[in-house]
């Protein structure tokens, strides 16, 4: 089949996955209504608090007081320090004063001296007044310094007995909104009164004459009702309160983009905390078709949240929304919207878990509105000298760009900005660093580079497998000629120690040197055999050991071995199944195949191309066919929809993706269920899918993990005959840890164990050179009668204990299994005394002997029995065997004969042994079973200083430790 390449895939790949976004998105109906409509939820509620901050304005308002019946008097209140008042700038003025009229100007100098000498509580200073020739000087002087002085005094002498004065009261629009707002100040009585009370008093004691002259005046409301009315009427429509001119658009602006930032983090890290990416980029998709694909699909989910931002605005008639110019508004809010998606981009490489996007996002909301706050008091960008030290810096979170465009919208909210003074500040703002269009270019110019940021940190940061590429990948040859030299890195939350070299060990299997020796000479001569499709050459891999810091400490880890040299071909048109307990190396050697994870050393080809090429490993991804070992599945996607999506990241032509999607359902049967979701398949089904995704695009290797895992056995058995038609044409690696599944389907065999390949060969070969001997089952006469005569119970048991004792004489073995009317034993290679046993059949009631190699998974258990005894004996790893006695011995794990120290008796002078038992899990991992009966260690067994049992300082009995006893020894013993 001919597959799409180059700039067709890409595209093709793009469509897939944005077919995938928006199913996804459509089958979570509410994640996409918060994440487009938040608007609606944040302007109804400004809108409320609209309405409560303006409660009263149309009709009047009742405030709740104290009962006042006899105020208290104020005496000559003074004039307060300039300073006292609210929002005043400074250096400021106490009073303004001026002196007119035909008479002596000194005589209003005294007057003015006297008001502050006189002040009650505090002298004025000389440089607390500025006296002005006219009343035009001084109204010029307050407008260009508004709130630098509450008022002036306009003295006029019109003869030697009348002296006159006017009081004129700062009028800045600032302190009629501090009244509007209820902000305890007062200029009428905190100023005005105190002012014209000191100019009357240094008047009156001017034209008498006496500078002593008391002059005493109190102030003293009249009597509180305990309701009043306040505020009624005072001020028009146009002068309501909008939560947009009182610092809370921000905040609110900012949590609707927080619904649709939590949402895009989440998708990105769920994708790959679940591996799924990792599945398709096994099958050979482009990041670039990837990340294409989100970013299309969060511009348009952007563009509709923008858009309904401003329609929601204008619904509800915020002025903020009908008087600045609708296309300003929009940009503003996608640009920021998109500038947030790439944060989220960037922000969803660090993080591993998706239930950590919503504290993530919650951390963000925080900080922005912290550093919102300080942006609405002007920091940094109305002083040039903070712009200039922290500009850049802040401009670099988006909320602060958000918060700087908002101020500069509500600068002047009775007249808005339009589209052409979007690139101008505010006519009365000198201080003005950053204006609307140059937010625009923030935003546009920091998007780019959190979606840059976000590819880099994707690349150099482990991914799910602990796999990263160095920091200067982007600088290497080989990222862009896809050959050698793009080396991927393992990573750690610290720093990673070296990669130890690891010593090559000869095997010690025959067939392994063997294969070995013969991949080696193909390597050395340059060529791969034609009916090989993957070769492996000394493929090496090695996770490096971490150091943690800790509390108060630093956690060291040591380097693990995952695969330890191998050298392995595998055929064309042949099935290969590689067996072996969990932790031999099989995942990582599968991992290694596909690109997942680079090898340490080595290489492996794969119909010619390496997998430590970029561009090889293009080329094999396009050619394989993967059942990864857990269901790899988006929930919300069915079955079809599945094999869809792979099918068109794999290549295959748009016009052959349904029929093969088709073929490929009905082929695992599950076309009854292939427009079901496959968050609701059963295991099996899922298994059954997965395999049906691995042979799809008709690839040239197909790699199966564990295929059948949780299968009943009819679907097992059809997976079977799928597997095994599948062979034709390809090469197949199966991993399993079904002995029956290796034995059926099983070209050539190999078992792993501890990184290292024990033996390979076929099934027959394997059982034959590993197995533990033969199989006799033995059916006695009585077995084929329905009724049996009441004294044949005994007849048979008599029969069964005369071959036991025949057994045990002759070759010291004792049955296996045994039951009413058979038995089982396991009979060691070359025994001729079997043969005498059937020439005994009618003497010992014998109906039928049945003879047969051991089992595969016989021959799996003392593989990697063998594989823990060697490993525990380096580690000194010991197990706890409990004796029918109640006594207890250390044995190494692994261990199958074990001599027991302390048994030597006159009878059995050596003393006795045992042989251990072991068994496999589900996962392949080995068990400690049982043991046999105790016997006599034979005479030929070469024993060393067995170890005597010992006392602690303490007098307690030390742990005893059994003695191993090679196999070997006991195959010329009878044993």
């Amino acid at each position: 089949m001919n597959l799409q390449r180059g700039f067709p895939l890409l595209h093709q790949q793009y469509k897939a996955l944005f077919k995938k976004n928006f199913r996804l998105s459509w089958r979570n109906k509410q994640s996409v209504l918060l994440q487009l409509f938040p608007s609606f939820f944040f302007i109804f509620l400004m809108f409320c608090i609209d309405k409560g901050l303006n409660y009263g304005d149309d009709r009047g308002s009742v405030d709740s007081v104290e009962r006042v019946t006899d105020p208290e008097t104020i005496l000559s209140p003074p004039i307060p320090p300039c300073e006292d008042k609210l929002f005043a700038k400074k250096p400021c003025f106490d009073f303004l004063w001026t002196a007119g009229g035909v008479g002596n100007q000194m005589r209003i100098q005294k007057i003015v001296d006297g008001i502050m000498n006189n002040n009650p509580g505090r002298k004025i200073p000389p440089h607390k007044i500025k006296s002005f020739k006219t009343k035009g000087e001084v109204n010029n002087w307050f407008i260009k310094n508004p709130l630098s002085s509450p008022g002036a005094l306009h003295f006029e002498e019109r003869n030697a007995s009348v002296i006159s004065y006017g009081i004129q009261t700062s009028t800045t629009q600032t302190q009629l909104e501090n009244n509007r707002l209820n902000l305890p100040e007062d200029p009428t009585f905190d100023f005005q009164v105190p002012l014209q009370i000191a100019a009357e008093r240094e008047i009156a004691r001017s034209l008498v004459g006496d500078p002593n002259f008391i002059w005493v005046v109190g102030l003293k409301e009249f009597a509180h009702p305990s309701w009043k009315l306040v505020y009624q009427n005072q001020y028009t429509k146009e002068d309501k309160i909008s939560s947009t001119d009182v610092g809370m658009a921000p905040t609110f602006f900012l949590a609707i983009a927080m619904f649709g930032f939590v949402f895009q983090i989440r998708s990105l890290v769920t994708e790959k905390e679940l591996k799924l990416r990792q599945a398709m980029n096994m099958m050979g998709l482009y990041d670039t078709a990837y990340w294409l694909s989100w970013l299309t699909w969060e511009g348009i989910m952007t563009l509709v949240s923008s858009v309904s931002v401003v329609i929601f605005g204008l619904i509800f008639h915020f002025d903020f929304f009908l008087k600045n110019n609708i296309v300003v508004l929009f940009l503003l809010f996608f640009l920021f919207q998109l500038n947030m998606t790439g944060y989220a981009f960037m922000l969803s490489a660090f993080i591993s878990k998706s239930s950590s996007s919503t504290r993530v996002g919650f951390s963000i909301f925080i900080v922005g509105f912290v550093t919102q706050t300080v942006t609405q008091i002007g920091f940094p960008y109305n002083k040039p000298i903070q712009f200039k030290r922290y500009g850049v810096i802040w401009s670099l979170f988006p909320p602060n760009l958000l918060t700087q465009a908002l101020n500069l919208l509500t600068t002047n909210p009775e007249v808005g900005v339009t589209w052409s003074e979007r690139t101008k500040c505010p006519p009365d703002d000198a201080g003005c660093m950053m204006t609307i269009n140059d937010v625009y270019n923030w935003l546009m110019a920091t998007f780019v580079l959190w979606f840059l940021l976000a590819i880099y940190f994707d690349n150099i940061i482990p991914n799910a497998s602990g796999v990263r590429k160095s920091i200067f990948f982007f600088v290497m040859p080989g990222y862009w000629t896809g050959r050698c030299g793009n080396k991927a890195e393992e990573g750690g939350c610290c720093c990673t120690g070296s990669v130890p070299a690891l010593e090559h060990v000869t095997p010690d299997d025959e067939d392994v040197l063997e294969e070995e020796n013969n991949v080696k000479e193909q390597a050395n001569g340059g060529m791969v055999e034609s009916n090989v499709a993957v070769q492996i050459r000394g493929l090496v891999k090695t996770y490096p050991g971490t150091r943690k810091m800790g509390c108060c400490k630093c956690k060291k880890t040591s380097p693990f071995h995952a695969v330890k040299g191998l050298w392995m071909n595998v055929d064309k048109d042949r099935l290969f199944c590689l067996l072996g307990p969990n932790g031999a190396g099989k995942t990582t050697i599968i991992s290694c195949l596909t690109g997942i994870t680079p090898v340490t050393a080595g290489d492996a080809f794969v119909y010619g191309d390496s997998i430590r090429s970029s561009s090889g490993l293009s080329n094999i991804r396009r050619t394989i066919g993967v059942c990864p070992q857990f269901d790899i599945f988006w929930d919300e996607l069915s079955g079809q929809e599945h094999l869809h999506l792979f099918a068109s990241i794999k290549g295959l032509p748009p016009a052959s993706v349904k029929s093969v999607a088709e073929n490929s359902l009905a082929e695992v049967r599950l076309t009854e269920a292939a427009k079901v979701r496959a968050g609701s398949y059963s295991g099996g089904m899922k298994r059954r899918l997965g395999v049906a995704i691995a042979l799809i695009g008709d690839p040239k290797l197909i790699i199966l993990d564990e295929p059948t895992t949780g299968m009943d056995p009819i679907s097992r058995r059809h997976i079977w005959d799928i597997i095994e038609n599948a062979k034709r044409g390809r090469a197949i690696i199966l991993t399993t840890h079904s002995m029956e599944e290796a034995d059926i389907l099983g070209d050539r065999i190999g078992i792993m164990a501890k990184g290292r390949l024990r033996c390979i060969g076929s099934s027959i070969r394997l059982k034959s050179r590993f197995g533990t001997g033969f199989i006799a089952n033995i059916r006695f006469t009585g077995s084929d009668n329905g009724e049996s005569p009441s004294n044949e119970d005994a007849i048979v048991t008599t029969h069964q204990e005369a071959v036991k004792q025949f057994f045990n004489y002759h070759l010291n073995i004792l049955p296996k299994e045994e039951s009413q009317d058979f038995l089982t034993f396991v009979i060691p290679r070359d025994r001729e005394p079997l043969l005498t046993l059937q020439y005994r059949e009618r003497e010992f009631g014998i109906a039928d002997i049945q003879l047969g190699l051991t089992t595969l998974e016989e021959v799996f258990l003392n593989i990697a029995r063998q594989a823990e005894l060697e490993n525990s004996q380096a580690e000194g790893r010991l197990v706890t065997l409990t004796l029918t006695s109640e006594a207890s011995i250390e044995i190494p794990f692994g261990a199958r004969f074990v001599g027991i120290p302390g048994t030597e008796t006159a009878e059995n002078p050596r003393g006795v042994m045992v042989e251990v038992y072991w068994e496999t899990d589900d996962s392949g991992a080995l068990h400690l079973a049982g043991h046999s009966p105790e016997t006599p260690i034979p005479p030929s067994v070469r024993l060393g200083d067995f170890l005597v049992p010992t006392s602690d300082s303490l007098g307690r009995n030390a742990p005893v430790r059994g003695i191993v006893i090679e196999p070997s020894q006991l195959s010329t013993t009878g044993i």
